[in-house]
């Protein structure tokens, strides 16, 4: 009696709990344990089973009363007369259980496997595979081949996915009769798992593929070409339908996933599927005007900047930018101008500076002639 655990502690709750509240935890704990959702897991076996006598101890009246007075003695009918009386029904029927047959159904399908049961050799999708590449700014903007490396399961070409070595066939299970679960009792209730003899597939494989060991499949990296579309970002992931492991029992492929990041350029900063790009000017070339090279990418234009351009001025290159992901048409580039301020001057350069000081005028310079006039309304 000392190795059992107590049953409130099985199923979470403290002794104040009501029925309710109960059948709550009992539901929660015993579909985390579940034979169905652990195939093959002792350890969750074992831990069903104590959920189950946890509940069915503390969801009856008189068994809860005697539990809480005498411990697990009470309720144990080979520890003589301590609470034997009315316990036998515990490896029986149901008794004045009730309701515990109605929460399995509801979250299993029925005892037996009926409707939780799942046909060991019906078409299952194989799973999804993960990749990753690193592309260029300009492979992003445009689109590209790149060929990459994937690790995936086949089915094994040698027996051609059914473990089987040539000229021999898998046999069916005798143990489970194909089905891939057998059924045993536990107390009052009847069970199913996995069958342990084929582990759960319902076929029994005589002379194994020597290949694979007749698992039917096999793990190999393989080099594939993957079409990269015109305008993915940086972050975002691929789809392609099919390239993952594959399907068992002829069920489909799974998908691979590739995801995608791309280097930062040195020139371009992209938001969207517009580009920017910042360019320097003298601020002669601003006062003046001048044609200036423009990078895009599609390579180098000329541009004419008008007389007096001041700094932070935008302009537009339209349809310059980059292709709009599955969609016709591109983005716009924007050219923001920086006008430079020498440094370092000479002293004959700041001779002719001053002199063209000299000959400047207010008119030239409207942002600080209208900065003037706020400042003597303010101040003056």
């Amino acid at each position: 009696m000392a190795d059992k655990r107590d049953y409130y502690e099985v199923l979470g709750v403290d002794k104040s709990v009501d029925e309710n509240d109960l059948k709550k935890a009992y539901r929660k704990a015993a579909k985390k344990y579940h034979p169905d959702l652990n195939p093959g897991d002792a350890e969750a076996e074992k831990k069903f089973k104590e959920v189950n006598e946890a509940y069915e101890v503390l969801s009856d009246k008189e068994k809860r009363a005697r539990y809480d007075q005498f411990g697990h003695a009470g309720v144990d009918p080979n520890f003589g007369a301590g609470g034997g009386a009315g316990y036998g029904d515990f490896g029986g029927g149901f008794g004045g259980f009730g309701g515990f047959e109605d929460i399995i159904n509801e979250m299993f399908g029925g005892f037996g496997g009926r409707g939780s049961r799942r046909n060991p050799n019906a078409p299952r999708r194989g799973a999804d595979t993960e990749s990753h590449i690193i592309i260029s700014f300009e492979e992003a903007a445009k689109g590209c081949k790149k060929k990459i490396k994937v690790a995936k399961i086949e089915n094994c070409d040698e027996c051609s996915g059914s473990g089987c070595a040539a000229g021999t066939s898998p046999k069916t299970c005798p143990d489970c009769s194909g089905s891939g679960y057998v059924v045993f009792r536990q107390g009052f209730m009847q069970m199913q798992q996995p069958c342990s003899r084929c582990r759960g597939t319902g076929k029994i494989i005589e002379t194994p593929c020597s290949r694979c060991n007749g698992k039917g499949r096999i793990r190999r990296t393989i080099e594939r070409e993957i079409e990269v579309p015109a305008g993915i970002d940086d972050n975002q992931v691929m789809t392609i339908r099919g390239g993952g492991d594959a399907g068992v029992n002829g069920g489909p492929d799974g998908d691979l996933q590739i995801s995608v990041s791309v280097r930062p350029h040195p020139i371009f900063v992209r938001d969207g599927y517009d580009v920017y790009c910042e360019i320097p000017i003298t601020f002669i070339q601003a006062a003046l005007g001048d044609e200036i090279t423009v990078p895009t990418l599609d390579g180098k234009v000329k541009f004419t900047i008008h007389e007096g351009t001041q700094h932070g001025d935008e302009f537009k290159l339209k349809g310059k930018g980059i292709q709009r992901l599955r969609y016709s048409g591109r983005g716009d580039q924007y050219v923001r101008i920086a006008v430079e301020v020498p440094k370092n001057l000479s002293r004959e350069q700041k001779e002719h500076l001053k002199e063209f000081e000299k000959l400047s005028d207010e008119k030239n310079y409207k942002k600080k002639r209208s900065f003037t006039d706020k400042i003597k309304d303010l101040f003056d």
